[in-house]
């Protein structure tokens, strides 16, 4: 479902869609995930970083790995979130491998890629929703994760479903109609 947008964009972009509602019948192929992770991989960073990593859990492939990135989403994210067939967790090093500095833009790199990752999912009839509602302590200690590695966010990734399958809370933030606030009040400074 694309959006209409003032000026026209590219369709992946108008397309994209955060649902709460997954098809739990439609896996997702190891052949996609695949690219969506490569997309991921050649999105830009800073000093060529490439900061992030993902932990993937695909609920009908690797179902331990699945349940313990579902247990480590905040309780708000869990009903809705158990219908998707692939769970991620996106973590970002904090530090600059070439010469241990901090690295401001890991944050940003990780929104990068995760971006390009859903793009990519977009392109091939796929739907991310990316959250930040973590456990970070729970997922840091379920994967051995260790500094400077940072637990950030999780993205559920499947098919859009139908949201009879949802709680009515979650139906109803899927019946909302895509709002942004407008396009003259991103630029704080200057014109267009």
């Amino acid at each position: 479902m694309k959006t209409p947008t003032d000026p026209p964009i590219h369709d992946l972009l108008s397309a994209r869609w955060s649902p709460y509602a997954f098809d739990p019948e439609r896996t997702v192929s190891s052949a996609d995930l695949k690219a969506l992770v490569e997309a991921a991989r050649w999105t830009m960073s800073s000093y060529n970083a490439q900061p992030w990593r993902y932990i993937v859990g695909v609920k009908d492939r690797t179902p331990e790995v699945w349940q313990t990135v579902f247990e480590c989403l905040v309780d708000g994210n869990q009903p809705w979130a158990k219908n998707a067939p692939v769970l991620a967790i996106g973590l970002t090093s904090v530090l600059f491998d070439h010469n241990g500095k901090p690295n401001k833009a890991a944050h940003h790199d990780l929104g990068a890629a995760s971006a390009s990752l859903t793009f990519e999912a977009t392109a091939r009839g796929l739907v991310v929703h990316q959250m930040i509602g973590i456990e970070p302590d729970k997922v840091r200690e379920a994967f051995a994760i260790a500094d400077p590695m940072e637990p950030l966010t999780a993205l559920a990734i499947g098919y859009a479903g139908k949201s009879d399958l949802l709680e009515q809370t979650y139906a109803d933030r899927d019946a909302r109609p895509r709002e942004r606030i407008h396009l003259d009040d991103i630029i704080l400074h200057g014109t267009l």
